[in-house]
């Protein structure tokens, strides 16, 4: 079994999440007393939020990047960086590592390209809604990405930035994201991306009429199946 270099702290709710299903899906395909084999880098979260709401994004790239070292150097075989924002930096956090990063972008277009969705609406924080980064990525590999209008955005961003990094989890809230759900597959939406990894804390599949894309229960079971040797990383888009 390959060392998982489980990269979190992103917030440590959704991390916690990460190692759980990390397990999981080891004791799944294993049985008995088997466990995962990883190594957890945890940040603090305070650090890297006022990054990105002040534009520091170099600087972000470069802290991960020191995280993704110590990862390496604890004896993880690849990364996983336990959040879908900070995938914006994922050049900076690779440059020089000699392990390879499991890219969240391309677990999830390869879920979605497998049950042959073509248009998916993205859910995240207001930095992957609305900027290009994690949309192209997924465009590249051909897939049709809508976001949802400027106030349902601010309502998914607050929501996560607000109450569910704190493990908050309220009905109301809950309510508030079926409704941007529904708006979005209005739009044409044929699946959706829940695109950050706090937004499983708050809704499922039952909250959605179309297919939901779970991006960290994904990103935790394709990194299982590499460790032990029943899939390969997935390919980037081509260039």
């Amino acid at each position: 079994m390959k060392v998982i270099g489980l990269l979190g702290g992103m917030s440590w709710e959704s991390s916690a999440e990460y190692y759980r299903l990390v397990n999981e899906r080891v004791r799944e395909l294993r049985g008995g007393y088997h466990s995962a084999h990883t190594v957890l880098y945890s940040v603090d979260f305070a650090e890297i939020e006022a990054m990105q709401a002040e534009g520091r994004w170099d600087d972000a790239g470069r802290e991960l990047n020191r995280a993704a070292r110590g990862l390496e150097a604890a004896g993880a075989d690849f990364v996983v960086l336990c959040t879908n924002t900070m995938h914006k930096v994922a050049a900076q956090l690779t440059d020089g590592l000699g392990i390879p990063l499991l890219h969240l972008a391309d677990t999830t277009a390869a879920a979605i390209k497998a049950e042959n969705v073509k248009r998916v609406g993205l859910l995240g924080t207001g930095f992957t809604m609305a900027q290009p980064f994690y949309r192209e990525r997924l465009a590249a590999h051909g897939l049709d990405v809508l976001v949802p209008n400027e106030a349902d955005r601010e309502t998914v961003h607050r929501i996560i930035y607000d109450e569910l990094v704190h493990g908050v989890v309220t009905d109301e809230s809950r309510e508030r994201y079926r409704e941007v759900i529904a708006r979005i597959v209005d739009a044409g939406a044929d699946g959706v991306i829940y695109g950050c990894t706090e937004i499983e804390l708050l809704v499922g599949p039952e909250d959605s009429p179309v297919p939901t894309f779970p991006t960290t229960r994904l990103h935790a079971e394709a990194a299982v199946d590499y460790a032990l040797g029943k899939g390969a990383l997935p390919s980037a888009p081509a260039r």
